[in-house]
């Protein structure tokens, strides 16, 4: 078992080694397929519920493992492992982004309608927030919900979504007042109905993961669904986007990583000029530079995780590491690539896969631009 870095420990580490191996052996001899596919099939979820990898950080009371922050943010990183970024982000997103606002704002009804059936794997979560013209500016929200006998008549679109299309129900993100601005923003679960119409999109990267376009026409939901307080989903959204923006540098850490070894076997075997192309100069110190680059990132990473984790307001440093890790983990996959040479360019060596894959980090989650916005208020400047 490998020294335990802070802020993880030898609880950690044991977890760590159960993962890599179900990721090795049940995940990614399937990301081929399911990449071509452009689909994973929705029994990963339960699979990954009966090894208890879906309720990592949730009470044993419904049904999770009774763990914390710590033990997600070890899964994630293991599962950059699995050879498709399309089916992390599919995984991640029902774990990390859709299913916590539920535990953390939900009632025990909605626990046990939702949560409990996600943790189970029974009932796959997506969370549908971004709109055609209001991604980053939430305030711009268009999806109506509108009061009705019993409950709200939804109306409008979500985008981007991931899980879009197989999701058993949205957390979505709805006005429930003309008002403009933050205020009258509420969050309601909607479950997958005839008024609910989703469709895939096409994407760059990512194509083992159900990205999709959603639109509501007059869906009905119930009074029990509103979750947190009306008016007052701005918050809710603040609440959760600290995780995922630190989900979305440890997954990015941990691909660098997992690129940096395939690209260090590759060369080591790989010949020209009679001798191991790992032999130059040249390559040698693109790989060192590229491990320092890694290292920089995963301290920046750590350093964010670990207040987080204590409790402490750590908006500054979770911006600064999805900031710093995502436009890394970019240009790594490029020198990567670049050091497979014309192999690098083809699909067989994955490399390509990953690169296409990586592209997406600097924009989902909050572009470079909005996060370096977030600096510039936290530093005062």
């Amino acid at each position: 078992m490998a020294v335990p870095t802070p802020p993880f420990t030898e609880e950690h580490e044991e977890l760590r080694e159960s993962v890599r191996r179900f990721v090795t052996e049940r995940l990614r001899p399937h990301a081929d397929a399911w990449e071509a596919a452009h689909h994973f099939p929705d029994s990963v979820f339960g699979e990954l519920a009966e090894h208890g990898f879906l309720g990592l950080k949730y009470p044993e009371a419904l049904g999770g493992q009774g763990g914390d922050h710590l033990h997600d943010a070890v899964f994630t990183e293991e599962l950059a492992r699995c050879g498709s970024g399309g089916l992390a982000a599919g995984i991640g997103a029902h774990i990390g982004i859709a299913t916590p606002p539920v535990f953390k704002f939900g009632t025990d009804d909605q626990h046990e309608r939702y949560l409990r059936p996600a943790i189970r794997g029974e009932k796959i979560a997506a969370l549908a927030i971004t709109e055609p013209d209001a991604g980053s500016d939430v305030a711009s929200l268009r999806t109506q919900a509108t009061k009705v006998d019993g409950g709200w008549a939804v109306n409008g679109s979500k985008t981007f979504i991931t899980n879009g299309v197989r999701a058993d129900f949205y957390v979505t993100a709805v006005k429930t007042t003309g008002e403009g601005g933050h205020h009258g923003i509420s969050f309601l679960i909607v479950d997958k109905q005839d008024a609910v119409r989703a469709s895939a999109l096409e994407k760059m990267g990512w194509h083992a993961s159900d990205t999709g376009e959603i639109a509501f026409e007059d869906a009905f939901v119930p009074d029990e669904n509103l979750l947190g307080r009306e008016n007052e989903g701005f918050g809710l959204i603040m609440a959760n986007f600290q995780w995922e923006r630190l989900l979305m540098s440890l997954g990015a850490v941990a691909g660098m990583q997992v690129a940096w070894e395939r690209t260090v076997s590759y060369v080591q075997e790989r010949q020209a000029f009679g001798r191991s192309v790992s032999g130059f100069q040249v390559v040698r110190h693109k790989l060192a530079d590229i491990a320092t680059r890694i290292h920089a990132s995963r301290c920046v990473t750590y350093d964010a995780l670990r207040r987080f984790a204590e409790g402490e307001d750590a908006v500054k440093e979770v911006t600064m590491a999805k900031l710093v890790t995502q436009r890394t983990a970019f240009e790594v996959m490029d020198d990567c690539l670049q050091l497979h040479g014309g192999a690098g360019y083809m699909r067989e060596y994955e490399i390509e896969r990953m690169a296409r894959d990586a592209r997406l980090g600097p924009i989902g989650g909050g572009t470079d631009e909005i996060m370096k916005e977030i600096l510039g208020k936290a530093l005062a400047i």
